[in-house]
């Protein structure tokens, strides 16, 4: 990032004014053909399937030791935590016909190009599980004297990072100051200045004020407080006013959580901030990326759990008993009924889908909301023409309802000219059914004609250069850190074990971030295996 506070599009994001905007857009479509389709995931297959499997008669019986239903970030996770403490009887059950959930990528034009989440900050030594993981990859190689984790050149974002556009010409960094007032420099400086404070405070038992994972952050009752307040009503009490300060705000907001500052806590707005802060007086950290995203650590994990994993299974029911749980699947593919019987189960799906198969009742609003959001890979046969700062790793449009894009060729050598941009839509409005009935329902077309349309103001050759354009709908992309959700009890409740069943997903720990979904994944293998009596040091 070309600037500290910069830490962008975990995951990714949605809103229905934005929606709205795209189904306004005029029916003629580009003057040249560009060739595009709607991709994954599929929407309709759990419901249709989920129906058949409940009436098949006689399913095919098989066991296991461990089911790890959901092949996202944290069901990965949790099967390679399993794995590499030698349980060998895992299998790993995952509707979609691809792993990664949110940190899937795809391959075009033969670029490797993310379909959501695309870097994690680089970490410190009290991450443990994330470092493990990096340096099996290769891509970290011990800790300096702070604890910040040694990484590999190869993986750190090039400069130049980020850009912003504004005034019909692109600025570095994400506060064009040639723009700004003397309202916005003093009161970004400011800001800064209560971020850094809060980045390097650490409470009694040394935990940081904003740590990442959640769980490992600290519990003062002055900074829990601030998750009952929205992010919006702490820069008004503070007195944030001017422009470009509320819109760096607003735009960290869309892009880590889906949704405006009035629908997100202030402790998770200003986590955003703080917790890529290292170590007292740091910038904050750099990023890993890859052209692929995080669907570099993605293929690292499926490779460790390999033919245990099963795409195309879609998990209709737990029916747990006294000594075992057996997990009803129907796969997608041939149309069969399966009944798998595993000593323990860790269920790795988000909220909204778990709670249709875990046994017994669930509360029907546990303050789980999700954010809708579309990914965009754009196929180019050449860079379009910019004004102002030269093209950057993320390029951000300052007034659109966007977020703009990353470029996929950014981090690689190579002489050929085609590119492949990951642009990425919000609907952060407060109706997310009614933003993921316009996301589901608006054709391809209208998707095109709306990326071009924003993308439009800032690169006038844009639709000359497009080959193709690709989209990805994501109906439940994220969970919402709304006012009291963080640290109100809900969450914590919703991840204890069931019996024999243990959970595991982003969700849980409140934001929707990688390391959140690893951490979580870790935690619900470490559960089972201290069940089965395997338990050894944490990598927690």
């Amino acid at each position: 990032m070309a600037h500290a506070r910069r830490l962008t599009r975990r995951a990714v994001l949605a809103g229905a004014a934005a929606g709205a905007a795209a189904l306004a857009l005029p029916a003629c479509g580009p003057s040249r053909r560009i060739e595009g389709r709607i991709v994954g995931p599929s929407v309709d297959r759990g419901h249709r399937l989920r129906e058949a499997a409940v009436a098949a008669v006689s399913p095919t019986r098989d066991e296991a030791e461990v089911v790890v239903v959901g092949g996202g970030v944290a069901g990965l996770s949790a099967a390679w935590r399993l794995v590499r403490a030698g349980v060998e009887g895992v299998r790993l059950l995952e509707l979609e016909d691809v792993l990664g959930g949110t940190s899937a990528s795809t391959v075009i034009g033969g670029i490797g190009c993310p379909w959501g989440a695309h870097y994690v900050p680089r970490p410190t030594l009290e991450q443990r599980a994330l470092c493990r993981l990096l340096e099996e990859v290769g891509v970290i190689s011990g800790f300096d004297a702070a604890g910040r984790a040694v990484a590999d050149e190869g993986a750190l974002c090039r400069a130049p990072q980020e850009r912003v556009f504004a005034a019909g010409a692109w600025h570095e960094g994400l506060f064009p100051r040639a723009l700004a007032t003397s309202d916005d420099v003093a009161q970004w400086a400011r800001f800064e200045a209560e971020v850094a404070a809060l980045a390097a405070r650490r409470d009694d038992a040394g935990r940081r004020a904003f740590a990442i994972p959640t769980e490992a952050s600290a519990r003062d009752a002055d900074l829990l407080a601030l998750d009952r307040v929205s992010m919006a009503a702490w820069l008004a009490a503070r007195g944030y006013t001017a422009r470009l300060v509320r819109w760096e705000v607003d735009y960290a907001c869309r892009d880590d959580y889906g949704a405006t500052p009035d629908l997100v806590s202030a402790w998770a707005g200003l986590h955003y901030f703080a917790s890529r802060i290292a170590a007292p007086g740091d910038d904050a950290a750099p990023f890993l990326t890859w052209p692929e995203g995080n669907g570099r650590l993605v293929a690292h994990l499926a490779g460790v759990v390999g033919d245990r994993a099963r795409t195309g299974a879609v998990v209709t029911a737990l029916e747990p008993a006294a000594d075992r749980v057996v997990v009803r699947w129907t796969d997608a593919v041939r149309g069969t009924a399966h009944a798998t019987t595993a000593a323990r189960v860790v269920l790795a799906l988000p909220r909204f889908a778990a709670r249709r198969v875990l046994p017994g009742p669930v509360p029907p609003e546990d303050g789980f909301v999700t954010s809708p959001w579309l990914v965009a890979n754009v196929h180019l046969d050449a860079t379009p023409a910019s004004v102002g700062f030269p093209p950057c790793w993320d390029n951000v449009l300052l007034d659109s309802e966007a977020l703009g894009y990353v470029v996929a060729t950014h981090q690689l050598d190579r002489a050929a000219t085609d590119t492949v941009w990951t642009w990425y839509l919000a609907f952060p409005g407060p109706d997310v059914a009614a933003a993921r009935r316009t996301l589901l329902d608006a054709p391809w077309r209208t998707w095109r004609d709306r990326l071009l349309a924003d993308l439009a103001p800032a690169h006038e050759d844009l639709e000359a250069r497009v080959r193709s354009i690709d989209v990805m709908r994501w109906a439940h992309a994220m969970v919402r850190p709304t006012p009291g959700f963080l640290w109100g009890g809900a969450r914590e409740a919703a991840a204890r074990p069931r019996g024999r069943v243990h959970l595991a997903a982003a969700d849980l720990g409140g934001l929707p971030l990688f390391e959140e979904a690893q951490a979580a994944g870790v935690r619900a293998a470490e559960e089972v295996l201290a069940a089965l009596g395997r338990d050894g040091p944490s990598w927690r």
